[in-house]
């Protein structure tokens, strides 16, 4: 923790109890663990899939045997389902890692040593920002459960596939607004990082 010329602690450099770095480092670990299973999936089911219908129902065919469709039902469908919640899972990931886009556009406006305080600002903007999106998304997804919208092929209802939209963007914004009350926990810009 950085000391104020007067030697009291900076309220600007506050870090978060243990008890909050261990909720948000658990959350980022499941999020991990669930998008890198969702496109694991995305790659195993599409290699079998091709596999089926370029390799395996050919060989089967030229020695005789017809085995009907070798592909993977809806293969397709699935790999879709798993990028969607894969990709909206990585905003808050790209959140947790600072591996986000961010314009420089006002970089350098404002004097250095009101960094700290303007990066709290911008963070809780941010996090509100993202809240608009969190709406829009619980919108749309009420629309489409309101509609009974269901996916062809699988004829599955989309709406709970479409959750993804609004969890992605408030983790997001949660995280924010985690950086905003305890800046200590932000990550540092990758162009920072080692």
């Amino acid at each position: 923790m950085s000391l104020s010329p007067s030697g009291d602690a900076d309220p600007s450099r506050r870090d978060a109890p243990a008890s909050v770095r261990r909720v948000i480092d658990t959350w980022h670990k499941v999020e991990c663990w669930v998008a890198v299973a969702c496109f694991a999936f995305i790659a195993l089911i599409m290699i079998a899939d091709v596999f089926g219908r370029e390799v395996l129902g050919p060989a089967l065919a030229a020695i005789g045997i017809d085995i009907g469709p070798t592909g993977i039902f809806a293969a397709q469908r699935f790999a879709m389902i798993a990028l969607i919640i894969g990709s909206f899972l990585g905003v808050g990931i790209a959140t947790a890692t600072a591996s986000h886009l961010v314009p420089r556009v006002a970089f350098g406006w404002v004097p250095k040593e009101w960094g700290p305080a303007m990066d709290r600002i911008a963070d809780a903007v941010t996090g509100l920002f993202l809240l608009g999106f969190v709406w829009f998304g619980v919108e749309f997804v009420m629309s489409t459960a309101a509609t009974q919208l269901r996916m062809p092929v699988l004829d599955w209802l989309v709406w709970p596939i479409q959750t993804a939209i609004p969890l992605g963007f408030l983790s997001a914004a949660l995280r924010y607004f985690v950086f905003a009350i305890w800046p200590g926990v932000r990550p540092e810009p990758p162009e920072f990082q080692e």
